[in-house]
């Protein structure tokens, strides 16, 4: 099969399009045809080799977080799934990934993939839509009538946390560059601040219940966010962490994404339902998955990008 893999850490020149051996389901795996990947931030981190004490991989390695596929074969004792259903998964961070033609895949980790969008898009789903739905519903206890800060929200993880915010009933103020401001205020930010131009301590006038931060930023940049947020607040952050308050009670919340096959089952149906969108800003042949990378290190992807096999 065809496969992206690089053979020593490095910048985005180190990843190669070559055959590799097709991989073949142990007990309770399954083995998926893969639709489409999509890119996210920490595949391009770990091929850099910034994560090697936390994500020690094998050289070669097949990047690929996010995985929408065809059941293809069933290992030894795998009952829930049967050759030929659609399933989509966010997959474990060390072993090979879905950037390939077929991957291995533990069965209880998958779940049934959207009907009602392209199998190639439902890969922009599980790693970015868990991680919304994780950062805001459960480390921040969104709640209906609470104003929200979402720190990034033109990235693949700031476009499902707009939609779910929203969606709980909250006062969505998105930061966003001018090029994602349409596509963030169609997914119901009820305020966009241009941080090209203006910070949310310079925009906003009064404080939130919560700041999810999605960015990159300097200490007291994040330091400025969490003093944004109201006595009793949280600050949850995927990137630059942060420090509470806790003399105003203001938690400061380290996002770690877990599998849950449960929850992503749920994201589905709500695409199917018309409650969640798929944002997808751009597609390519899997064998161009330099170019991706080199546009993020860029800062040049907006949204969720996809790599897709030749079929």
């Amino acid at each position: 099969m065809k496969a992206i893999r690089f053979h020593e850490y490095g910048d985005p020149g180190a990843l190669r399009y070559e055959d590799a051996e097709r991989p073949e389901p142990a007990e309770g795996e399954v083995l998926v045809e893969v639709a489409a990947t999509s890119f996210n931030p920490v595949d391009a981190a770990i091929r850099a080799g910034y994560l090697q004490q936390i994500f020690p991989v094998s050289l070669p390695h097949i990047p690929g977080i996010d995985v929408a596929g065809t059941v293809a074969a069933l290992g030894a004792g795998v009952t829930r799934w049967s050759v030929g259903e659609k399933v989509i998964g966010f997959l474990p961070m060390v072993p090979d990934g879905a950037a390939a033609e077929f991957v291995t895949v533990a069965s209880e980790i998958l779940a049934p993939a959207p009907t009602t969008t392209p199998l190639t898009h439902a890969a922009a789903l599980p790693a970015a839509a868990q991680t919304a739905w994780q950062a805001l519903m459960e480390h921040a206890d969104l709640r209906a009538g609470q104003r929200v800060l979402i720190n990034g929200a033109g990235g693949g993880v700031g476009g499902f946390a707009v939609q779910l915010a929203k969606r709980a009933g909250a006062f969505v103020i998105a930061t966003a560059a001018p090029r994602s401001a349409g596509t963030v205020r169609a997914q119901g930010a009820d305020q966009i601040i241009d941080y090209t131009s203006a910070g949310p301590a310079d925009a906003l006038t009064e404080p939130v219940e919560a700041v999810l931060n999605l960015a990159m930023v300097t200490e007291s940049e994040m330091a400025a966010l969490t003093g944004l947020v109201r006595d009793g607040g949280v600050v949850v952050t995927t990137a630059t962490p942060a420090v509470g308050d806790a003399d105003r009670g203001v938690r400061a919340v380290g996002m770690q994404l877990r599998t849950d096959a449960g929850q992503l089952e749920k994201l589905a149906k709500m695409v199917d339902a018309g409650e969640l969108s798929i944002d997808v800003s751009a597609s390519y042949p899997l064998s161009a998955a330099e170019s991706v990378h080199e546009l993020s290190a860029a800062g040049r992807i907006r949204g969720k990008v996809l790599l897709i096999p030749a079929r």
